[in-house]
């Protein structure tokens, strides 16, 4: 008989080991999230007075400056998981676990993966430029860090969005939402708030926005930027035929499995959305009408 995992056992098993790339990266941001509010925890009890938390930070946020980034270029990856405060944290998974879900609803998981990450790195990329570039921001640049998830979260949205426009999700005091009108209210704060106080964070949403709804432009076409992850080898199944009963050519499902999707998706990444069927494409807004309403 098999013993029962502990509640510890099942929440570290469905981050690390269901092989869903989406509580993974979740669970990660959450795990420097809480490893972060320890230490600051360890300096407030007085337990010692050395600023841990802000010491570890300083490792793992991304400096505007070149020449600081130079000094420590692993930043422009670890800065898109870490944050601090609790709302930072909050709003960033919340928005990812809702994107991600439609997301891998008709993308796989290797393609949530890469836009998380290249969403994070074109955000990190459009900051730097912009603050080494454009006159009004490189005076601030040696005091200015970023740390935050957003960028690869705004790169989700808008590759969700930029698959799905006509999808609609419920929000709280707004109702029901089509994904393209969400995309574009994100999209016009950013740009507006590109003048405030998180002039740097605002530019990194756009470079992530702007790589989401790139991505599926070219995936569009037949091109799948993700292929540089690797493609996992699908084993092949032994299938019995039988001769004697004729088969006649079907169309796919009107309203097709996840199975068929990620059959009519591997078509489109070979040889674009035109080479679709009039069944494979209508299969494929029924099934992004599916799930309307339920987040």
């Amino acid at each position: 008989m098999a013993m029962k995992r502990s509640w510890l056992g099942d929440l570290w098993y469905k981050a690390f080991r269901s092989g869903n790339p989406l509580y993974v990266l979740i669970a990660i941001n959450i795990v420097v999230f809480l490893g972060l509010g320890v230490l600051s925890l360890v300096r407030a009890l007085g337990i010692t007075s050395i600023p841990l938390s802000d010491y570890v930070v300083s490792w793992l946020q991304l400096p505007a400056s070149v020449s600081g980034w130079l000094h420590r270029p692993w930043t422009i990856g670890t800065y898109m998981f870490t944050q601090q405060g609790l709302f930072h944290i909050l709003f960033n998974m919340l928005w990812l676990f809702w994107l991600g879900i439609i997301f891998l609803d008709f993308l796989k998981k290797r393609q949530l993966t890469f836009v998380y990450l290249a969403g994070g790195l074109a955000g990190g990329v459009l900051y730097l430029l912009a603050f080494n570039l454009i006159p009004v921001f490189r005076a601030d640049a040696f005091r200015t860090v970023m740390i935050g998830s957003s960028a690869s979260v705004s790169a989700v949205v808008f590759a969700t969005a930029t698959l799905l426009p006509d999808y609609t999700i419920r929000l709280l005091f707004f109702g029901n939402v089509k994904l393209k009108y969400l995309a574009l209210v994100f999209i016009a704060l950013d740009i507006l708030a590109v003048g405030g106080l998180n002039a740097g964070g605002s530019i990194a949403h756009i470079g992530g926005a702007l790589f989401g709804f790139v991505y599926i432009k070219r995936l569009q076409n037949g091109q799948d930027w993700s292929r540089v992850l690797g493609r996992p080898r699908k084993k092949r199944k032994l299938r019995v035929v039988r001769t004697d009963v004729p088969t006649t050519p079907q169309e796919e499902p009107l309203v097709p499995n996840q199975e068929v999707i990620d059959r009519i998706l591997d078509k489109i990444s070979q040889s674009g959305y035109d080479s679709l069927t009039k069944a494979e494409k209508e299969a494929l807004f029924k099934a992004s009408k599916q799930g309307q309403n339920e987040y």
